[in-house]
């Protein structure tokens, strides 16, 4: 990191980083620099290139000894014409100032003031924390906070501030906005919009209301759990392509239109209901799409154009009807063909399906048919005693081999050969 030799150079007038005076939407800000000059100084000064200058920048910025005027929570340098501030040597990390939660309290307490309570979304949950930790001198810190805001409002405009972006500055740095990749961001770093906890959590519960009942590790499975009574009547009833389903899988099915269709048995069924609607195509490239997807390497190119001379190509004896621009994403993607090629084609049949076929199904004839058929199987009265564990076979096997020793002549030869066998072990 630099001295503070070097800091104050950077400050200096002459042989300094350029500042001036910039205008920030209504008010002015005097003595703003730029990243681009930032960058440029540092690397005629240490005489390293733009990239170790650009990263030395960034530390001095998330130590807190610049600070940006704009983007004020992304703690980087951006070598651009981003407009950045040095820091007031009072807010410096090296003054080492102890960071208490009453001092950050008063500066919620007066920018909810200042703002009339549109706090950002991460001030807002911290403010929120501290006051329920906090509540017995709350009215301490809100009588501190009316009086800082109130000074402050006897500063000028520019002044005023400038002294609110270095007070952020310092808050942001050392009591940084908590981020969460897994609810902000999709992997191979796809935008996800931020989920609520209240909804995360009524979604689990709402699952697990839902598959109570069918988790074998929460409820008794039916007729017996084969692992502990050697019956196994529950795998043969289960078995992927059985004739007569059981009703707990059906039930299944009517959780969600994936799990009818990672059902072997209830996808046959409902591939009988889309034969009768004349729609069975659709179901039919939904699974050539899987075979593609999880097949073998070295089939895929033939698979592919056999998909697509089956399903898309003009003519084809089976046509799926897709909309022309995930038409175009499949054609040009078959001109290098991977295993995800036809991915925007069957996402767009899949929920043709899930939000067409999928009700008219569950209405139908036919499902309600498989479900009036459906076994109940009775619960399975024997249990198998279980067997000890073999260590404790072993203890007793061990025990009747001293009882027998014991009743029996001594013979002293075995004794000191055993004796000598477990010493050098």
């Amino acid at each position: 990191m630099l001295c503070h030799k070097n800091k104050n150079a950077m400050q200096d007038p002459k042989s300094g980083v350029k500042s001036q005076t910039q205008r920030l939407v209504i008010t002015t800000i005097p003595h703003a620099i730029t990243g681009e000059d930032i960058v440029a100084w540092i690397v005629n000064r240490f005489k390293i290139d733009a990239t170790e200058a650009r990263a030395m920048g960034t530390m001095m910025v998330a130590f807190g000894y610049i600070y940006p005027l704009q983007d004020h929570k992304r703690l980087i340098l951006k070598p651009d014409t981003s407009l950045y501030r040095f820091q007031t040597p009072y807010f410096w990390p090296a003054q080492q100032w102890p960071v208490e939660d009453t001092d950050y309290a008063i500066y919620l307490a007066k920018r909810n003031i200042r703002k009339k309570g549109m706090l950002e979304l991460y001030e807002q949950e911290q403010y929120n924390s501290l006051y329920k930790w906090m509540n017995h001198k709350w009215d301490f810190i809100v009588m501190q906070a009316k009086e800082q805001y109130r000074a402050g409002k006897e500063r000028k405009k520019p002044d005023r501030v400038v002294f609110d972006c270095q007070e952020r500055a310092y808050w942001v740095v050392h009591r940084p906005p908590v981020r969460n990749i897994w609810t902000e961001y999709r992997p191979y770093g796809q935008f996800k919009p931020r989920v609520k906890s209240s909804v995360s959590i009524g979604a689990i519960v709402k699952y697990a209301t839902t598959y109570k009942e069918h988790d074998p590790l929460l409820h008794s499975c039916l007729p017996s759990n084969p692992w502990l009574t050697d019956d196994v009547t529950y795998w043969t009833l289960n078995m992927p392509n059985v004739e007569t389903p059981t009703k707990m899988r059906v039930e299944c099915w009517t959780f969600s239109f994936g799990e009818l269709l990672m059902d072997p048995r209830g996808r046959a069924d409902f591939r009988l209901f889309l034969k009768k609607e004349f729609s069975g195509e659709n179901l039919a490239f939904w699974e050539a799409c899987e075979d593609l997807k999880w097949g073998a390497a070295e089939t895929m190119k033939e698979k592919a154009q056999q998909i697509y001379k089956t399903f898309l190509a003009r003519g084809a004896p089976r046509w799926i009807n897709i909309d022309g621009k995930t038409m175009d994403i499949t054609v040009k993607g078959l001109a290098h063909p991977h295993c995800y090629v036809l991915d925007a084609a069957q996402t767009h049949i899949y929920m043709l399906m899930k939000k067409d076929s999928y009700g008219r199904y569950l209405k139908s004839p036919v499902f309600k048919e498989t479900q009036r058929k459906a076994i109940a199987p009775e619960p399975h009265r024997f249990t198998r005693r279980p067997s000890l564990s073999p260590i404790i076979l072993r203890q007793q096997e061990e025990e009747q081999k001293a009882k027998l020793a014991a009743s029996g002549p001594v013979d002293i030869t075995q004794v000191m050969s055993e004796l000598e066998r477990k010493q050098k072990t």
